[in-house]
């Protein structure tokens, strides 16, 4: 047990050394390449630092024949992801952090809800006897889940542009110096694909880790996945995002880990396109109801926070962090007993 322990322990320690140099080498190409603000932080850096989940997931469903590994990994990390925000807001000065963020925050947050409530209800219809509609083996769910993603960060594309430009008619883009002026983009390439190999090997051994920590310990493979490697592949998000709050880039910070739970979500379309033996809403415990509900839950109280932007703290600390904790701690609660 002590052996695995160790494994998982190395695992994280190299999603989390990859996650940081990815999300610096996207954040270079992202320079070099002419894209900025919001759209930074949703989906260049929330993609690459959502590797680990990607590949965690296409592990449990390829090599280990576990989709409630890979679902419940997804649902854990986004509930991980919510309650770093709430470690974030603790590392800010000033006021709370959400209420210092822009409106594409807001909008986003509400986003992040579509696909999450689709892969629920794609979890009780199966589950209730209804035979959902699917092409190829593949989940009329899953479907909507990656077509909801693609529109939602077309919409959010367009309103960025949309604000640059009106930034540049205003005249208040400006001539920002470059960053990494000593940097090219083939380089930023190398070490972005090098990073991000790292990435998708350690994702399909923390898959085999997983299993064999679900069968030793004889706990579900959806507590496993929920908690324990749902924290693992949550490593490069956090890292980024206090990176990110350390130089004040906020809306960095936050959106990579909204894009993080938006992308996802999307991801469960991949392994239900790998799955073969049904579509995967189908095939997964419905325990996974109670981490969706618990993601949706934290989102709620994002949500109003960015919504009502409190000025003022308690004890240094803004009404919606110990919010978030409870939510998350009840919800792991449930799912421990529940094994």
């Amino acid at each position: 047990m002590y052996i695995m322990w160790v494994k998982f322990a190395i695992c994280a320690c190299l999603i989390l050394f990859a996650g940081k140099r990815i999300a610096r080498y996207a954040d270079i190409i992202a320079e070099k390449t002419g894209l900025g603000g919001l759209w930074i932080g949703l989906v260049l850096v929330a993609v690459a630092t959502s590797l680990p989940e990607l590949f965690t997931g296409i592990g449990s469903i390829v090599f280990v024949d576990a989709p409630d590994l890979t679902v419940g990994n997804l649902f854990g990390a986004n509930s991980y992801n919510l309650l770093n925000i709430g470690f974030l807001d603790l590392l800010t000065r000033g006021g709370p952090l959400l209420s210092s963020l822009g409106p594409g925050q807001l909008l986003t947050a509400v986003f992040t809800l579509i696909p999450l409530v689709l892969a629920a209800l794609g979890i009780i219809l199966w589950k209730n006897g209804f035979h959902v509609w699917s092409i190829g083996g593949v989940g009329f769910f899953s479907i909507a889940i990656v077509v909801s993603y693609c529109v939602i960060t077309k919409i959010i594309y367009n309103l960025e542009k949309r604000k640059s430009s009106k930034n540049e008619n205003i005249g208040t883009s400006g001539n920002t110096p470059a960053k990494y002026g000593d940097i090219s983009l083939k380089k930023a390439y190398v070490h972005y694909g090098i990073s991000a190999t790292i990435i998708i090997l350690s994702g399909i051994w923390l898959a085999y880790i997983g299993k064999g920590m679900s069968e030793i310990m004889g706990l579900s493979q959806s507590f496993i996945g929920s908690l324990l490697m749902g924290f693992a592949t949550t490593l490069p998000e956090i890292t980024v995002s206090v990176a990110a709050l350390l130089i004040g880039a906020r809306e960095i910070a936050v959106a990579n880990m909204l894009g993080s739970n938006l992308f996802n979500i999307a991801i469960i379309f991949v392994n239900d396109v790998l799955y073969r033996k049904a579509p995967i809403l189908g095939a997964v415990s419905p325990d996974h109801l109670r981490q969706a509900f618990c993601v949706m839950a934290m989102t709620a109280v994002v949500i109003i926070g960015m919504a009502v932007k409190p000025k003022k703290r308690i004890l240094n600390i803004s009404w919606y962090v110990p919010a978030l904790l409870i939510i998350f701690l009840v919800s792991a609660y449930f799912n421990f007993r529940s094994d």
